[in-house]
């Protein structure tokens, strides 16, 4: 691809992107209609998906970035129903969608039906979970559907490579299917355990933020390259080094935090964009294929198997969420219980995206009906992105889910800050009492207001609003405060324009003004 339709398809993207923070409309939703528009303005060049660049280019990146903000400790809390989702699931979904397509498509053998149903099996959680965080759903849902997002794209690549195998008559017995399946998931986490450590061994020792983060950026496709070379799941190993890094991260060098957060904050987001806008964008390419399934019988053909994975995920979704409660105490007594709203939230949040059309892609063409594995997969991922990404907001709002608990939280907060003063309170003490540390009287009791104002930031949240702005104390401290780095700001450039500093003591103290900025606008969306 040349230069410019690249740099156009990015800044497109990120346009539409932004453009969708001001509408009631999910980003994904809104890029995936953008690329089905652009896709026949004259002069758009065509943008075809190739397989060989999302799966190794694309997806590490963004599987490493859920992976790191992901808790594990939430997800270790949760293995069960995320298993059920990312493992079970997917195999079912490949077994049932694939089967639904077999009976109703004439000619279509099952080990071809078997190949549409893996391409098409592994929901793409990266919308529901936006639409979660945006609507306060439940942490516990949340933390299912990230961790469904983060493991099944490894089951369904390993599903389609079984299924593909067996289309030619190669391994095609459950026996192999097993062990492929076994070989690949038991590979990519080891490959992911082997890697963990040192890799965030050599982050924690590098002293240079510029090196830490070229690092960072390199992780996931080391990783990613690592397992594939072994033939083992790529997937698997990114998010294990990156739940393994995210769970470590605060042991990494402040400067790096900073920096890592700002650069994967725009990786993530280009990636994101780009890709959903690339759904849209491969309509002139999927259509120019179908041939003979044109008409009426394709469109037959795409709501059938529409439906048949609406229905397999409700199918999946309510017996494995009650079902093992009924028959376990243990899991009764462990689990928090639940009602029936979850799981029709979960069943409804299983939009399929890029990942589906992927492997679609990379289906040989010497595969029997390929064109139209391809049709229908674009299908229902426009389907499930347009039905269910749009209906899932006034869902959640119609089922009145119980929403995150604001002032529990802030109250949460506000306790682990007073425990973590008082440690540091004492700490201080203990320092301030070593003649090595011996400080004037005003600046170790700068250090004393610094810790008290911390404390208190948090409570203050809790307290009474400002009559006039509706502003919290503490709010209004943080506002005051940036008004006053934005008036030194201003004097700074100016001394510089007089020539009374230069401009490398200009960016130092600008530098210094900038961190204290970022430490008062991180308080502000925390």
């Amino acid at each position: 691809m040349e230069v410019l339709p690249l740099v156009a398809l990015v800044a497109g993207s990120a346009a539409v992107a932004g453009l969708a923070r001001r509408t009631p409309v999910p980003a994904p939703l809104l890029l995936v209609a953008a690329g089905l528009i652009a896709a026949y303005l004259p002069g758009v060049p065509p943008y075809a998906l190739d397989p060989h660049i999302v799966l190794p280019l694309l997806l590490p990146p963004l599987l490493h970035t859920a992976a790191v903000d992901s808790s594990y400790l939430d997800l270790r809390a949760n293995i069960r129903p995320v298993a059920l989702l990312s493992v079970g699931y997917v195999l079912f979904a490949t077994v049932a969608v694939g089967y639904a397509a077999y009976l109703v498509v004439p000619g279509l053998s099952l080990p071809v039906a078997l190949v549409l149903g893996a391409v098409i099996a592994p929901p793409d959680a990266v919308a529901a979970t936006a639409i979660a965080r945006r609507l306060g759903l439940p942490n516990r849902i949340t933390t299912i559907l990230q961790g469904e997002s983060l493991v099944n794209d490894a089951t369904a690549i390993t599903a389609y490579k079984v299924a593909l195998a067996a289309v030619v008559g190669v391994g095609a017995g459950w026996a192999e299917g097993v062990t492929e399946f076994l070989l690949a998931s038991v590979g990519g986490i080891g490959v992911g355990l082997v890697l963990m450590v040192p890799i965030h061994h050599l982050r924690t020792r590098l002293r240079e933020p510029l090196l830490q983060n070229t690092l960072s950026l390199l992780i996931p496709f080391v990783a990613y390259a690592a397992a594939e070379r072994v033939h083992a799941s790529g997937v698997l190993a990114v998010v294990v080094v990156g739940l393994y890094l995210g769970h470590r991260n605060w042991q990494v060098d402040f400067a790096t935090r900073l920096q890592e957060e700002a650069v994967w904050k725009v990786v993530a987001f280009v990636l994101e964009s780009v890709v959903f806008a690339l759904i849209g964008l491969q309509l002139p390419v999927v259509l120019k294929g179908l041939a003979e399934y044109e008409g009426l019988h394709a469109a037959w053909y795409a709501l059938a198997v529409f439906l048949a994975v609406v229905v397999a995920r409700f199918a999946w979704v309510f017996p494995a969420t009650f079902l093992p409660r009924v028959l376990s105490e243990r899991i009764r007594g462990r689990e928090p219980d639940t009602n029936w709203k979850a799981p029709v939230v979960v069943g409804w949040a299983g939009m399929r995206g890029v990942v589906s059309l992927a492997i679609a892609f990379s289906v040989p063409v010497w595969v029997p009906h390929r064109n139209l594995i391809l049709f229908l997969t674009f299908t229902t991922v426009i389907g499930t992105l347009v039905v269910q990404g749009l209906t899932l907001p006034p869902l959640i709002r119609l089922l009145r889910l119980p929403a995150r608990d604001a002032h529990a939280e802030t109250l949460a907060e506000a306790q682990a800050q007073s425990e973590a003063s008082r440690a540091a309170e004492e700490r201080l003490a203990e320092l301030l009492d070593e003649p090595s540390n011996a400080l004037p009287p005003p600046l170790a009791e700068r250090l004393r207001t610094v810790l008290e104002r911390r404390r208190n930031a948090v409570w203050e949240r809790l307290g009474e609003v400002n009559a006039v702005t509706g502003e919290s104390a503490d709010d209004v401290y943080r506002r005051l405060s940036r008004e006053m780095i934005a008036a030194e700001r201003e004097v700074f450039v100016t001394l510089r324009d007089q020539r009374r500093i230069d401009d490398e003591m200009l960016r130092a103290l600008l530098r210094r003004l900038d961190l204290e900025e970022a430490a008062a606008y991180r308080e502000d969306t925390v």
